[in-house]
């Protein structure tokens, strides 16, 4: 804006309300945007030029039906203008999508959620926490979670800067954490950080809507190197979501086998010369299902005593189907 001309602060003000005018209505007249900005119809003709020379298409039509149009930006868009009304609508729509992980969207409303929460005047705060917490999402498969933390942990990963939170692990144990914040994964069911835990020197998931009291008290870090988040919370959810972690050598290629188990199912990996599978269970019954629906050859390694469970449940269906 400084390198076509300088704006005294009424003026910078007078050309955003001439933009919000402008994109409320079809068409405006001369006299009725002049009357709406309490200017003159020259001042209306000088601010209209004003933001033709910062990007925005307005075209004048001449005569009783004409007046000036906002028009497509077709190339380097320009800033996007909201009332308190719409910005405020807007914010509890997004917050509303992000705070159940919506898949597909949960990401792109995340994103934009974040950049208009650092926008919103400090007025409209009040009204739009009070508005969130009075939207229920009728989404009962996903976890709710709040969206003032799912902001807070976003700013954190994008500016580099530290958090600290209470954390209720899976077993209900709380904690005082502190991290350096990577990246937040959607998940079918609920949002997850990936962080570094300073104190366990270590990458940590945490389920977002079991932190409480999220804060960035100011330090900046340097980022760590971390290859793919999204698998560390897939195989994070696979290890601690079920009672029981079997372990299974299974007769396939690695690479086939890791094609065919998503990561949120199970870890796969080569050990030995051997394709390995860590896979979460809650019965050995499941674990058997799933195992001969994947169609591979497999020995079941550990828990040992299902091991034995699978002996004799083969040997059970080997009698119930022998042809006598």
């Amino acid at each position: 804006m400084g390198d076509t001309f300088q704006l005294m602060p009424g003026t910078a003000a007078r050309l955003l309300r001439l933009l919000s005018l402008l994109q409320k209505r079809p068409s405006w007249t001369g006299a009725e945007l002049a009357d709406a900005l309490a200017v003159d119809s020259r001042t209306v003709r000088r601010d209209v030029n004003r933001l033709r020379d910062l990007g925005y298409e307005i075209s004048a039509a001449p005569g009783s039906s004409g007046g000036y149009r906002l028009g497509v930006v077709r190339e380097q868009v320009p800033p996007l203008l909201l009332d308190d009304e719409e910005a405020t609508a807007v914010a509890v729509v997004l917050g509303v999508m992000a705070s159940v992980a919506v898949p597909g969207v949960e990401a792109g409303a995340l994103a934009a959620l974040t950049k208009l929460d650092r926008l919103l005047p400090t007025r409209l705060r009040g009204q739009l926490s009070a508005l969130r917490a009075a939207t229920v999402a009728s989404l009962p498969a996903m976890e709710r979670v709040p969206v003032d933390q799912l902001v807070t942990l976003a700013r954190g990963c994008d500016q580099c800067q530290r958090a600290v939170f209470s954390y209720r692990a899976h077993s209900g144990r709380q904690s005082q954490r502190r991290v350096e914040p990577h990246r937040l994964v959607a998940t079918a069911r609920s949002w997850y950080l990936v962080a570094f835990d300073l104190d366990r020197d270590d990458w940590r998931t945490f389920r977002v809507d079991r932190t409480s009291d999220v804060r960035l008290p100011g330090h900046t870090f340097e980022p760590r190197p971390l290859r793919d988040p999204a698998r560390v919370v897939a195989e994070g959810i696979a290890r601690v979501a079920y009672d029981v972690t079997a372990v299974v050598a299974i007769d396939a290629p690695t690479e086939q086998v890791a094609q065919g188990i998503p990561p949120s199912f199970g870890a796969v990996a080569e050990e030995d010369g051997r394709t390995i599978l860590r896979i979460g269970a809650d019965s050995p019954g499941w674990l058997i299902g799933y195992l001969l629906g994947l169609g591979w050859r497999f020995e079941l390694l550990e828990p040992p005593e299902w091991r034995r469970e699978l002996t004799a449940l083969c040997d059970q269906l080997a009698a119930d189907h022998r042809d006598d």
